[in-house]
């Protein structure tokens, strides 16, 4: 097998909005007259789709919602976001990203986005940050039920790649994911990928035990050192010199 596609998880990887995101929750949660617990965000949102993450806090306090009210709030919280990253100057990109993007493109690999994240917070981001060209594709949380720790938002990502470009035959296998939580390493492995873990969210020792590989920067992580071990499948966790 050859390394063929960089599939990317959104946030807490391409953008340091875990903050953004907490504050909205907090608000949602107000709104419905219930109140954010202390590290419960971390606990049951990072690495999960919105979807997921507003169903079990709500499950959690005996609230059982149908789809049009919880489509209601995504549609709610996906406007307050825009709203929020368009009143930012400058976006929280991670630093070195664009750097390490255009070396994936000059590899002639494929890119995506896969994210539990709604589209419009995707595409918004993408757009502001002069980064959308670049991706062949988006998978969104809108475009599945399942979210992350499930595999269903990678193998959808293979299946619509291959769609996109008939004669690439992609295997899951052929596939780097870029990940910064236990949920999105996890959904990635089960998708049958490798996953390079980056320590925006969680610190190096507790990444390096889940993922293939381990960085601090996007620039630790070497294009031809993964396409060659990616070329003999390993299995067990490695970590890049950072």
């Amino acid at each position: 097998m050859t390394l063929k596609a960089v599939l990317f998880d959104f946030n807490g990887v391409i953008i340091n909005d875990e903050s953004i995101h907490e504050n909205l929750i907090d608000r949602l949660m107000l709104d419905e007259n219930l109140q954010l617990k202390r590290g419960e965000f971390r606990e049951i949102c990072l690495g999960k789709s919105d979807r997921a993450c507003i169903t079990e806090l709500l499950q959690r306090r005996g609230r059982y919602l149908t789809e049009t009210y919880l489509d209601r709030l995504l549609l709610g919280k996906a406007k307050a976001y825009q709203e929020k990253i368009n009143s930012l100057e400058t976006l929280p990109i991670y630093a070195g990203l664009a750097e390490f993007i255009d070396k994936i493109r000059v590899s002639g690999l494929k890119m995506a986005v896969v994210s539990g994240a709604m589209r419009s917070d995707i595409e918004l981001v993408l757009e502001r940050a002069g980064l959308a060209a670049n991706f062949e594709l988006i998978v969104a949380g809108d475009d599945l039920t399942a979210s992350k720790p499930e595999p269903d938002c990678y193998l959808l990502a293979v299946e619509l790649l291959n769609q996109k470009y008939p004669g690439l035959n992609l295997q899951p296998i052929e596939c780097l994911a870029l990940e910064d939580t236990f949920a999105g390493i996890e959904s990635a492995k089960k998708a049958g990928m490798q996953v390079a873990g980056v320590t925006h969210t969680y610190p190096f020792h507790m990444i390096q035990r889940q993922a293939n590989w381990t960085v601090d920067y996007f620039a630790d992580l070497e294009l031809d050192r993964v396409a060659q071990l990616c070329s003999i499948a390993p299995t067990e966790p490695a970590a890049e010199n950072s």
